[in-house]
């Protein structure tokens, strides 16, 4: 597969996931839905792994951190952002996890000890401009209620962002990242179901063909395929050509919520997009935090 397949591949992939996402909602609980998607998804890499002889054993003290690795990646920044889905666009909620860009950039400061860099600082006041942009007419219509699903969604990216740091701690152990993020989706499904458990949630099923095509999209398609291709293009151009697909794959997610959900553009929300986009470029721009960023970014599904 060429390198422009893998990049088109990536995108579009992940730029349509959020409005499979929406066809989650609805007659199964988010957290069975997600407890259904992360278990395929687990399942096909552990048999990848198998038919390819790689190993899936860790000591306890990886596992602690696989496990940490569920618990922020693959269970609770998804199951915040399902909910978010239940009162925003698609287009939106993939505009708000952009964000993850930036957040990785403060996140390596703080756990990881590096220097932050004027432009990121540039970067994450233009994000967080075209954020206010986007979201102000919502946020006079609705006031609190707005503002409490716009937190969902940022704490949310912020969990997912933590993931990054610890996928990254994982692989200076050695661990690969296939196998890792098989055993950290495992680790998710049974966080989920536990959640599920608890908050009373039914282990229910839609029997539905929209339901089933997009459980199959988003765990083989969106946590399995889109993940190959996006490794491979990282072996290709490097890092730094690879991650501007986080920039991208918005615009994929916001031009299907506008023909499909019927998302409503004004000259604000359009100012507001272009700013949080330029400003994931500016940061991305940072030299010296590229590397270390992309590879807390690059674990993601």
């Amino acid at each position: 597969m060429n390198t422009i397949t893998c990049y088109v591949g990536t995108v579009l992939i992940w730029g349509s996931s959020w409005l499979a996402i929406k066809y989650q909602l609805g007659v199964v609980a988010p957290q069975v839905s997600l407890a259904y998607r992360f278990a395929l998804a687990s399942l096909l890499l552990i048999g990848w792994c198998l038919a390819r002889n790689i190993s899936l054993r860790f000591n306890w003290r990886d596992h602690v951190f696989l496990a940490l690795l569920g618990l922020t990646l693959f269970s609770t920044n998804y199951l915040l952002l399902y909910f978010v889905t239940f009162d925003l666009t698609t287009g939106l909620v993939a505009v708000i996890f952009s964000t993850i860009t930036i957040m990785n950039m403060f996140n390596s400061v703080l756990f990881l000890g590096r220097r932050i860099e004027k432009q990121t600082l540039i970067g994450a006041a233009m994000g967080l401009t075209g954020m206010v942009l986007i979201f102000w007419p919502e946020i006079e219509r609705s006031g609190q209620i707005t503002i409490g699903v716009i937190s969902l969604g940022i704490v949310g990216t912020y969990s997912a962002s933590i993931g990054h740091i610890v996928s990254a701690r994982n692989q200076s152990r050695g661990l690969g990242v296939v196998p890792a993020n098989a055993i950290g989706m495992l680790y998710g499904t049974v966080l989920l179901l536990g959640f599920a458990w608890l908050s009373g949630a039914p282990y229910t099923f839609d029997p539905s063909g929209t339901y089933i095509l997009s459980l199959i999209y988003l765990a083989v398609f969106a946590s399995a395929i889109a993940f190959g291709l996006f490794l491979t293009l990282v072996g290709r151009i490097g890092p730094g050509k690879a991650a501007y697909a986080t920039v991208l794959f918005p615009i994929v997610a916001l031009a299907l919520s506008t023909s499909i959900e019927g998302y409503q553009w004004q000259v604000r929300a359009v100012a507001g997009v272009a700013l949080v986009l330029m400003g994931n470029v500016a940061v991305l721009g940072t030299r010296e935090h590229l590397r270390a960023a992309f590879a807390h970014f690059r674990k993601t599904t």
